[in-house]
C-alpha cells in the first residue's frame, strides 16, 4: 500500500509558477513509477507527467512539455511537479499517482492522492 498526499496548489496569475509536492508513505516508494494527472471541471482526467523509479526517464504530453518538470527524491519519498509559464487552461485539480508501468494512462496507476487545486487567473 502507498498513501499519497499532495500539496502546493493555489491561485497564481497567468505566466506565474507553482511547485507541487506529493509525499508518499511506505518504504517502497522508490519501486514505483510516479505520475501527475489533472482534471478540470467537466473534463476527463488528463495525463501531465511521469517519472521512472530512479528518475532517469520522464515523459510529458505536448500541452505541458517545456513548461512543466517532474522530479523525485526517493530519500524523501516525494515527487515534485514544477510548473512554469502557467496558463488559465492549466486550472484543474492535480493528483499524483503511483504505478508499476511507465505510462500515461490512468489504468496503469494503482494508488492515487486526493489532489490539490491549481487555479490560474488571466
Amino acid at each position: 500500500q502507498v498513501q499519497l498526499v499532495e500539496s502546493g496548489g493555489g491561485l497564481v496569475q497567468a505566466g506565474g509558477s507553482l511547485r507541487l509536492s506529493c509525499a508518499a508513505s511506505g518504504r517502497t516508494f522508490s519501486r514505483y513509477v510516479m505520475g501527475w494527472f489533472r482534471q478540470a471541471p467537466g473534463k476527463e482526467r488528463e495525463f501531465v507527467a511521469a517519472i521512472s523509479w530512479n528518475g532517469g526517464n520522464t515523459y510529458y504530453p505536448d500541452s505541458v512539455k517545456g513548461r512543466f518538470t517532474i522530479s523525485r527524491d526517493n530519500a524523501k519519498n516525494t515527487v515534485y511537479l514544477q510548473m512554469n509559464s502557467l496558463k488559465p487552461e492549466d486550472t484543474a485539480v492535480y493528483c499524483c499517482a503511483a504505478g508499476q508501468t511507465f505510462a500515461c494512462t490512468t489504468a496503469n496507476y494503482s494508488y492515487w492522492g486526493q489532489g490539490t487545486q491549481v487555479t490560474v487567473s488571466s
